[in-house]
């Protein structure tokens, strides 16, 4: 999947309606890997970048560890629990 260089000259693209999003008909010289991506504003430009997925479990820890910490709705509630009692199975 060919990824342009930041010489690559502008492209006209079509936009289009897929039911109530508006869409981009992506040229093939500008295709992204992958299937999902992120976009953002910067003034009136939009930009489309590929989600970078981790390649190993080390990469995964890294993002994880710039996630905000969790907060107390996050954590799990308090269960009072009944001890165990004995039955008789026989």
């Amino acid at each position: 999947m060919p990824i342009s260089s930041p010489s690559t000259r502008p492209k006209e693209a079509k936009l289009f309606r897929n039911n109530r999003s508006q869409a981009v008909r992506i040229p093939v010289e500008f295709e992204l890997p992958g299937d999902r991506v992120l976009i953002h504003r910067e003034g009136d430009k939009l930009i489309i970048e590929p989600v970078k997925t981790p390649a190993n479990i080390l990469e995964l820890l890294a993002e994880w560890r710039q996630e905000p910490p969790l907060g107390p709705e996050d954590q799990f509630p308090e269960i009072d629990d009944m001890p165990a009692r004995p039955e008789d199975i026989f």
